[in-house]
């Protein structure tokens, strides 16, 4: 055997054993219900205060957190972002996003052939081993498509990073929300629980006062009446504060048993200051991390088109041989094979980049005129809902005075028990009125942060709602 001969055996070993070496290991990842367990257990309160401070995102900022005394609604937002389960599997997409960025940018493998004929009969005398060594490289292409392939692909991975930065935005608004109603909930807990203690005192004066013969059972019942419904008025808002309660667990990432507590004189949000409709949907394009993630997108796709476009010309394949002939003749050559575009222009594909840039163009502009219409809804409802809250606080005022007139009335026995206890369940009805109207308002308050992209008004300091 020549030295040559060797010597490419040894060759076509160590390009083998390299191109093995190179090659990624597969590491196993089962599901099972061990990592069912770790994953799902409650997040650690050290990881949620030190990412808390730590954290970075387009609108939220770093916060201390000390759990132990308790959360506010800004803490709530934070620690969902944080800890929120749904929010891992969205941040796994920018992984894919990374790794199509990666891929992108990864030039075709040359092909190495390496072939060998041994004389085995016939006239074989005077004769050699035959080999045949190639190196082909299917390269011009590639490198003819791979900047616009670069481009669309590290656009689209900029796309997946503000379209998770914009689902992170909206987990933290629903936490937001959470903590909100649960405030209001629990202040009209407050209200219905003191009316019923109250009614449930003055039923027991009213049956010593018919035991006495000084009132009537149309007394009793009407009082007995008054105080299941507001028995049932407190069961309902319980079952509205406990839900609400679970919510603002599972956003925030943690067990339905656990018992974070609300930090005291959490204020809700103020409207005083909320900009006008024309601040708000000033600049709203460059604000709502979903318009600049549908930008980004829009600039992948004609990345993309641009990438088909090159990708219709010629495939050019270069390649090199040396052979040697069982007559020891030696041979080195050099080809080219091109790819004749007769019937396969790349003209599909490039009519589907096209339809998709269309898609995607049209898409952005609905979602900006869809954005602009919420704003002015939103704060249209806003100012409806605060009008409404300024004529119930009236109502309440009235209907206080009236109580007072019926009570008088009743001890001076000009009004019976029924009437009165009739308005005193009308102005438990309006006082809980007032504070759903004020959960109404929180809600399009929130509403309007998500539609805005920002924060809004002085963000729930002393003066709000």
């Amino acid at each position: 055997m020549s030295s040559f001969f060797s010597k490419t055996i040894r060759l076509s070993y160590v390009l083998l054993l390299a191109a093995l070496f190179s090659c990624a290991t597969y590491q196993p990842k089962p599901i099972d219900q061990a990592a069912v367990s770790q994953r799902l257990a409650g997040p650690s309160l050290e990881v949620i205060r030190v990412k808390a401070s730590q954290i970075r995102h387009p609108l939220l900022k770093p916060r201390h957190i000390d759990l132990s005394k308790g959360i506010s609604a800004g803490d709530a937002a934070v620690i969902a972002v944080i800890a929120n389960p749904a929010l891992r599997a969205q941040r796994d997409q920018l992984g894919v996003a990374k790794a199509q960025l990666l891929q992108a940018g990864v030039l075709p493998n040359p092909t190495f052939s390496y072939s060998l004929d041994v004389p085995s009969g016939g006239s074989d005398q005077g004769t050699v081993n035959a080999y045949g060594l190639g190196l082909d490289w299917d390269i011009l292409k590639s490198l003819l498509a791979r900047g616009a392939r670069v481009d669309a692909a590290r656009a689209r991975e900029a796309s997946v990073n503000l379209s998770i930065a914009w689902k992170e935005w909206q987990v933290a608004e629903s936490a937001k929300l959470d903590v909100y109603r649960t405030v209001i909930l629990g202040k009209e807990l407050r209200v219905a629980q003191r009316e019923e203690k109250a009614l449930r005192q003055n039923l027991e004066a009213i049956r010593k006062a018919v035991a006495q013969g000084n009132m009537t059972l149309v007394d009793l019942d009407a009082v007995d009446a008054t105080l299941r419904r507001i028995h049932t008025t407190v069961l309902d808002i319980k079952q509205k504060l406990g839900q609400e309660r679970l919510g603002l667990n599972r956003v925030m990432g943690f067990p339905p048993s656990s018992g974070i507590p609300l930090k005291a004189g959490i204020r809700l949000p103020a409207i005083k200051t909320l900009p006008s409709l024309h601040g708000i949907m000033k600049g709203i394009e460059n604000r709502r991390l979903d318009l600049l993630a549908l930008r980004q997108g829009y600039k992948s796709r004609e990345a993309r088109l641009r990438e088909a476009v090159r990708a219709q010309f010629p495939g050019i394949s270069i390649g090199f041989s040396h052979a040697r002939d069982t007559t020891n003749v030696i041979t080195t050559g050099f080809g080219v094979s091109i790819s004749l575009p007769f019937f396969d222009r790349n003209q599909g594909r490039i009519a589907i980049e096209k339809a998709g840039r269309k898609e995607l163009y049209d898409e952005y502009m609905n979602r900006v005129f869809q954005a602009r219409a919420d704003a002015a809804s939103i704060l249209a409802g806003i100012k409806s809902v605060d009008k409404q809250i300024a004529a119930a606080d009236k109502a309440v005022k009235t209907q206080q005075k009236l109580v007072q007139v019926s009570y008088n009335g009743f001890l001076e026995g000009n009004i019976d028990a029924l009437s009165y206890y009739n308005e005193v369940d009308r102005l438990t009805a309006r006082r809980l009125g007032v504070l759903k109207l004020k959960r109404d308002l929180a809600d399009l308050y929130v509403a309007l942060e998500i539609t805005a992209g920002e924060y809004m008004g002085n963000g729930g300091k002393p003066g709000g709602i």
